[in-house]
């Protein structure tokens, strides 16, 4: 079985690593347009589907893994964040208050495409503006939902409470990865 990672994510490269799987990363070029139709917590889903999609024809032996994470508060969609007025608004949104990160994962083989979805509750401190030009300066979360990484600064100095997966959180979740391969 070959596996294949749609992801230019150094996390999801690693907790993959880290699963103990073998794997060959490729690129796809999709647009990610969510549909307005679609519910928050089924554009993770949409999404990681679409860019599974849109790669080519896979061979007998070859596992496609995709996976797209969604942040959310109060029915909002967090998407990564333009420049850093988008940044430190998002970062102010979710300041001393609980939101939502979805990650799907696809599983694609030659006959069958397995989509899973994982939520975790993630609750903030109060975060001072001194505290989101930090970290904003200093971690460069553009490529990020939401605006944060769990396993930087700002995850480590002000996530008060999780109620979920951390791996999730982090953009892949592994339980479920290791389950569906495990079963292929």
């Amino acid at each position: 079985m070959k596996i294949l990672l749609a992801s230019q994510s150094p996390r999801r490269k690693e907790l993959l690593s880290s699963l103990g799987f073998g794997f060959e990363v490729v690129k796809i070029d999709c647009e990610e347009i969510v549909p307005e139709d679609i519910k928050v917590g089924e554009s993770a889903a949409y999404l990681s589907e679409l860019k599974a999609n849109a790669f080519r024809d896979l061979v007998d032996d070859e596992v496609l893994i995709t996976a797209d994470t969604v942040v959310a508060i109060e029915n909002q969609f967090l998407g990564k964040p333009l420049d850093e007025d988008e940044a430190r608004k998002m970062l102010k949104l979710l300041s001393g208050r609980t939101h939502q990160v979805y990650t799907a994962v696809t599983i694609k083989t030659l006959d069958k495409t397995i989509t899973e979805t994982d939520v975790a509750d993630v609750e903030f401190e109060e975060i001072s503006d001194e505290e989101i030009d930090f970290y904003i300066k200093n971690y460069q979360p553009f490529d990020k939902a939401g605006s944060y990484g769990i396993q930087e600064w700002l995850g480590m100095a002000k996530i008060k409470n999780i109620k979920g997966s951390y791996y999730t959180i982090m953009g892949l979740p592994t339980h479920l990865v290791y389950q569906i391969l495990k079963n292929i």
